[in-house]
């Protein structure tokens, strides 16, 4: 009796966490780190489907990044609605049709932001969107799930988020139909390991970084950085075509452990003479072998021309290690002799003259692209995916060499 009194969300429920009353079409929840939005999310699902009040044969639709992130987070995960939902309302999930089915006929289909035409078709009486900050295609899949939200009297989507400014989320908050809502990973101290507030606030407490990773707070740009989000977001195209040199840059992390985080941006030229940026596939937390396996996978896997690494922190050492996991690597060694600011000035210049491309959404790479001022990040950390993207698009662009060939990727 006690563990169900314990579990029961309308006794240990915090009311941040609860949606509201009234007549919303949008609820955005914007929570930091481990502030117990997922299970928000999760509780309202379950509530809607096998609550007191529940209306049998009900359809939802589940969003979230990929896949995996829905089967991983949204049902399987610690807060997930399998793990909530009590044993005699508990849904069974078909993994084959990608769903999940109540005993009462409800049933909840997950979809991914990877593929928004997935949404064309099905019909729904709500939705739950988790980490819309982080979505691929955000704008072309939340498009796709409105025309969907057809069913019933009043459909509503509850969208549950880590905040970030990008535009469909800075839209969502100007929308007047939207109710918005903040909570804070202090709230949910109970449910978090000893010690992580502490040490985590102590290293980020008060940073442009923390107010949005543990506050729960939706920074705009700043006004000193050489990028904006509208600006990215016009540079993005999911399509690039045929592509000529194609590069891997590397900035390689001046320490090994598991806050270390090495660059590692593809970009190559299009037909045009622009710039492309292909992937961010910067790796954190590995040794040198280890990130320079990462180099060496992207290499092949974008049929790259050339490795550009800067040997500011490791000297010959990276080269060292790159050619040891793959001898006669085409590398080009770079040196920084001038500060981060004054190398990526040309390169933003790049984009206000629409001479480069995104071939898709990278949040991280972005988030550093958008904070980037006179003084470096916010929250004091190398920018280090940045910074391999200025040395991909320095070598397309600014310090070009030999004549392209044509591929399609």
């Amino acid at each position: 009796m006690l563990v169900r009194l314990a579990s029961d969300w309308r006794l240990c429920g915090r009311p941040e966490q609860r949606v509201p009353k009234g007549d919303w079409r949008v609820f955005l929840m914007m929570g930091g780190r481990g502030s117990g939005k997922t299970r928000a999310g999760a509780e309202w699902v379950q509530t809607l489907a096998a609550g007191p009040q529940a209306r049998p044969g009900l359809r939802i639709a589940l969003v979230a990044e990929t896949l995996g992130d829905a089967r991983e987070v949204m049902i399987d995960g610690v807060s997930g609605i399998g793990q909530i939902a009590p044993p005699g309302r508990r849904p069974k999930f078909e993994a084959s049709r990608k769903r999940l089915v109540w005993p009462n006929g409800t049933v909840a289909q997950i979809f991914s932001s990877e593929d928004p035409e997935s949404l064309r078709g099905p019909q729904f009486d709500y939705a739950w969107c988790d980490e819309l900050g982080k979505w691929k295609h955000a704008q072309a899949t939340y498009d796709m799930l409105q025309f969907g939200l057809r069913l019933g009297a009043a459909p509503q989507v509850l969208v549950t988020t880590t905040p970030r400014p990008t535009p469909l989320i800075m839209a969502l908050v100007a929308d007047p139909g939207t109710e918005v809502r903040r909570i804070r990973t202090q709230d949910n101290a109970a449910n978090l390991a000893p010690g992580f507030l502490t040490a985590i606030t102590a290293r980020y407490g008060g940073s442009r970084l923390g107010r949005q990773e543990l506050e729960g707070e939706l920074i705009a740009d700043r006004e000193d950085a050489l990028w904006a989000r509208s600006l990215i977001a016009s540079a993005t195209r999911r399509k690039s075509g045929p592509l000529g040199r194609i590069v891997v840059a590397v900035d390689p992390p001046a320490a090994s452990g598991s806050e270390s985080c090495c660059g590692i941006v593809v970009a190559g030229l299009d037909e045009a003479g622009r710039g492309v940026v292909l992937a961010d596939c910067s790796v954190e937390g590995l040794s040198p072998a280890g990130w320079a396996g990462a180099v060496v996978r992207a290499f092949h896997r974008y049929d790259a021309d050339r490795v550009v690494a800067e040997v500011n922190q490791g000297g010959e050492m990276v080269a060292a290690v790159l050619n040891g996991i793959e001898a006669g690597l085409p590398l080009r060694m770079v040196r920084a002799t001038r500060g981060k600011w004054s190398r990526a000035e040309p390169v933003a210049a790049l984009y206000e003259q629409g001479r480069v491309l995104h071939a898709g959404s990278f949040p991280a790479l972005e988030d550093q692209m958008c904070d980037f001022g006179p003084e470096g990040l916010s929250s004091g950390r190398s920018p280090d995916r940045l910074d391999a993207l200025v040395w991909a698009l320095t070598a397309l662009l600014l310090d070009r060499s030999g004549e392209p060939r044509l591929r399609s990727v």
